[in-house]
């Protein structure tokens, strides 16, 4: 389940964010606020994609660096949370 997390996202990411680039150079441990990848906006953008196509929530204390900051971190967290759904 893992890898389908990681496939989505790096797939959201570089078809929303990366206009015509193939995210070949974006490791999945990159920052994407350092380098440019995604803005605040950005990250309410990834945030509704991740609940439309997963169904979780993400309340607004969770709106932080350590959950949305890098695809490692994205895929972390949404594993987290899916355990969590009934």
């Amino acid at each position: 389940m893992a890898e389908t997390y990681r496939h989505q996202v790096r797939s959201f990411v570089v078809e929303n964010f990366l206009f015509g680039d193939d995210g070949d150079g974006l490791a999945d441990t990159d920052s994407l606020l350092e380098r440019g990848v995604i803005d605040s906006t950005g990250v309410l953008e990834l945030v509704a994609f991740l609940e439309n196509t997963y169904g979780i929530r993400v309340a607004d204390e969770e709106l932080v660096p350590e959950n949305f900051d890098s695809i490692d971190n994205v895929c972390q967290y949404l594993a987290r949370k899916r355990t969590l759904l009934p």
